[in-house]
């Protein structure tokens, strides 16, 4: 199956909607469809119910880190150069907020076909990081969409259960953050060596510790 068609059927069907089919570098080539959060759920139905489509299986969801980054834009202006007046490119720079990504892989039993992806980004990495969850239509999203909470900190609107899966509750961050900074207290290993042992004695010196 290619996207295109799928992506001008969701469009017919769910009214509103915006989507994007975004092209993959790596080797494999994957196009994968953007949704956005507004229509997420529609557009998730659409897929798992649309009689010729029936993704009913949802094999795996995973989380991606987009931090932000400077924008460079190359633009033309007038000035007065030597009491001329010149047009002269100039570079702007910009910073983007950066967003956090869920993306789930669909698959039909019942038709035997696929995959289709499916993206979803937060408005940026700070205080706008919702997403609704898909849980409701693929209850295998369940307990990826908490890892994805956990490691990431994308809030699942929806979720029926959403608390953390692999970190514990009084953990602070979210590990898969590409600006997470791991601690330096290694007291709890049990079998400090190389690397970490130097964090941990670094640590206790830090801690007024001989």
């Amino acid at each position: 199956m290619t996207l295109e068609p799928i992506k001008s059927e969701i469009e017919a069907n769910v009214s509103g909607c915006r989507l994007e089919i975004l092209l993959n570098g790596s080797p494999s080539g994957q196009l994968s469809l953007l949704i956005d959060p507004e229509h997420a759920l529609a557009v998730a139905k659409f897929l798992r119910d649309a009689e010729h489509l029936r993704f009913d299986y949802c094999s795996n969801v995973t989380g991606i880190d987009w931090p932000g980054k400077e924008i460079s834009v190359t633009v033309k202006t007038k000035k007065i150069v030597d009491g001329v007046e010149q047009e002269v490119e100039e570079i702007q720079k910009s910073q983007s907020a950066g967003c956090l990504e869920a993306v789930y892989h669909l698959y039909s039993m019942e038709k035997k076909h696929g995959p289709v992806i499916l993206r979803m980004r937060t408005e940026n990495r700070t205080d706008r990081v919702s997403l609704p969850s898909l849980t409701p239509i693929w209850r295998g999203a369940e307990f990826q969409e908490r890892e994805i909470f956990d490691l990431y900190g994308v809030v699942f609107d929806g979720h029926p259960d959403l608390r953390r899966i692999l970190m514990w509750d009084g953990f602070e961050d979210h590990p898969m953050r590409k600006d997470y900074v791991e601690p330096d207290d290694y007291e709890y290993e049990p079998t400090a060596h190389d690397e970490v042992l130097q964090k941990a004695k670094r640590h206790l010196n830090r801690a007024g510790w001989p």
